[in-house]
């Protein structure tokens, strides 16, 4: 075990879940928790609901696409959402460090409420707190978010074999965006973080009910990390095509300038779901009727070949095991 904290253990992949699993959850353990999905779902007053908190501190806060005040809302109302629910109230919490520019707050704030209300949210409490130059790095936000369960069948053991695997469209935008700014290359690639709300795909894919087995949005880790943890210490396998997975040229072309592989950037606006084999082609069809869902593709199956295993079949024709993110690829990317 480290004896401090390193980079990696914010990636989203081993350490991540190390990090989660060894350290925080004995100690804070409890049924809702530990089922460790984007958000709990609480029995309230005879009412249930879906409560999720998430905390920003991408680098740079602007960039392609958005910024972290337009993060902050997404990210925690697209947890509510593949959570099965209807996203409805935020809190806000800033972590400001001294000599920040009062217009590059602003500017922050206006896109937090601009997002907020396309979201349909209110933010209903908050905090802020400022800390000593030097102690911060510009600014930090925490959200917790409120939703009224609309559907509460999603879970890693309602998947089984022949199940089919659906992301809802291009995969890697939002990680190759950020290392776009971090780089200096937004002149030469054409990239642009997907950073946006998917409660209207995620109602699209929940109209199949009971078919719909698990629905995540892809952030850290991306793709191949988000499946890893649908069938960690299961008896099934998860197999994809690299031909069938729908990836932007510009971020293609950034990935394998930079040696990043897509499949473990972030996405921001995706998500990914397990839906019974019957009614995936239908999802697709529906999904491609909504703008965000234009690209959205079958890419894989549930099988039992390999257990709580990843398997990508390349394009070249052979195979490779994809295992949770290991080390830090894209630190600070959210």
């Amino acid at each position: 075990m480290d004896d401090i904290i390193t980079l990696s253990y914010g990636s989203g992949g081993k350490k991540t879940s190390h990090l989660i699993e060894d350290i925080i959850l004995p100690s804070l353990s409890c049924d809702e928790l530990n089922k460790l999905s984007d958000g709990a779902v609480l029995d309230v007053f005879s009412n249930k609901i879906a409560f999720s908190t998430d905390s920003f501190v991408v680098s740079p806060y602007f960039f392609p696409g958005g910024d972290i005040g337009k993060l902050a809302v997404c990210g925690t109302v697209n947890d509510l959402s593949v959570s099965g629910a209807k996203p409805e109230y935020l809190s806000l919490s800033l972590i400001i460090e001294e000599g920040f520019k009062i217009e590059e707050l602003k500017k922050i704030i206006k896109s937090i409420e601009e997002t907020a209300k396309i979201c349909n949210v209110k933010i209903v409490t908050g905090d802020t707190k400022v800390v000593e130059k030097g102690k911060g790095d510009g600014i930090y936000i925490n959200t917790s978010g409120i939703g009224r369960l609309m559907y509460e069948n999603l879970g890693k053991d309602k998947i089984s074999e022949r199940d089919i695997v659906i992301v809802t469209g291009c995969i890697g935008d939002h990680g190759a965006a950020i290392m776009a700014s971090r780089n200096n290359l937004v002149d030469e690639f054409n990239v642009k973080s997907d950073c946006a709300p998917v409660y209207e795909l995620a109602q699209c894919i929940l109209q199949y009910g009971d078919k719909v087995k698990i629905m995540r949005d892809p952030t850290r880790g991306g793709v191949a990390t988000t499946l890893n943890e649908f069938i960690e210490n299961s008896e099934f396998t998860i197999e994809i095509w690299e031909e069938k997975i729908p990836i932007n040229v510009e971020t293609n072309n950034l990935c394998e300038i930079l040696g990043i592989d897509p499949l473990y950037s972030a996405n921001e606006g995706k998500i990914l779901a397990i839906v019974d084999s019957s009614v995936a082609k239908n999802v697709v069809n529906d999904l491609r009727k909504i703008e965000l869902g234009k690209n959205a593709a079958i890419i894989g199956s549930v099988t039992k070949n390999f257990p709580s295993k990843v398997v990508l079949h390349t394009n070249l024709g052979g195979k490779r095991v994809l295992s949770k993110l290991t080390g830090a690829q894209l630190p600070r990317i959210c």
